[in-house]
């Protein structure tokens, strides 16, 4: 990245002009994280409101990276590993998974559950007021009481899409009308996936407010899979736009609803 043929005075421009140039999104690859060989790039809650940490012996089957943290919420997040982030438009359609387990999940000693969804954020060009640009998905739902180790995973048939598909949400401007989370103007699905800087698993699920919670949860066995397209089956359109339709009713019925209990 930085020329070492240049002089010491051309040097600094040169690295000014490099670093002010775009560069490509790398393609996604096919990976799997158990972190049996550390982190690699996936970061977890820090702070003064609990620990995180690779526990070796804990995992499904081996380590696992999990956190015991009290917060509104809890977020496991990589923006340095390529194989997770970078163009996911690179390849026809993809699957992105992940083992997790509840340990405990309480409200002020109260057990509660909690939605984790996977957000796709693009931090470039984000509008005044927004940390970046995102889609998601709900993955499943934490809670203790169902024990064990769940494998949640969600595809992407169309990553030349435009629209959003079916079950996804946007973020980064907020509807005038119904004050919903949504994409910005001149930002569509496959736009945010070109260029996907971060990758998150996360409870913070975008138009809700949460009460301070207790969260311990385990993750392992994250999973990036480059798929060939995946055929649309029959009268899936006229399906797809109909559960648009309820969803959109539902957002709208619940919005800012807070999560407390």
């Amino acid at each position: 990245m930085r020329p070492s043929s240049l002089t010491s005075v051309a040097a600094p421009i040169a690295t000014a002009l490099l670093l002010s140039t775009a560069l490509p999104a790398l393609a996604i690859e096919a990976s799997t994280v158990s972190f049996d060989h550390g982190r690699e790039g996936w970061t977890a809650p820090r702070g003064s409101g609990g620990r995180s940490g690779i526990v070796p012996g804990q995992g499904n089957d081996a380590p696992a990276l999990r956190t015991h943290f009290d917060d509104f919420g809890i977020t496991f997040a990589n923006r340095s590993n390529g194989a997770f982030v970078g163009d996911y438009t690179s390849v026809p359609a993809l699957q992105i998974s992940l083992d997790v387990k509840t340990l405990a999940l309480d409200f002020f000693g109260s057990p509660v559950t909690r939605e984790l969804i996977v957000e796709l954020r693009d931090h470039d060009g984000a509008p005044d007021g927004y940390p970046y640009v995102s889609v998601w998905a709900t993955l499943g739902t934490l809670d203790a009481g169902v024990g064990g180790w769940q494998t949640w995973s969600v595809t992407i048939a169309d990553t030349s899409a435009t629209a959003l598909p079916a079950g996804w949400g946007g973020y980064g401007a907020e509807d005038p009308v119904t004050a919903e989370p949504m994409l910005p103007p001149g930002r569509s699905f496959a736009n945010v996936l070109a260029g996907v800087d971060e990758i998150a698993f996360t409870t913070l699920v975008p138009g809700y407010f949460y009460g301070d919670t207790l969260f311990d949860v385990a993750v392992d066995n994250i999973r990036m899979q480059p798929l060939a397209a995946v055929p649309e089956a029959p009268g899936a359109a006229l399906m797809a736009a109909g559960l648009l339709g309820l969803a959109g009713a539902a957002r709208l019925a619940r919005r800012r609803r807070a999560r407390i209990a």
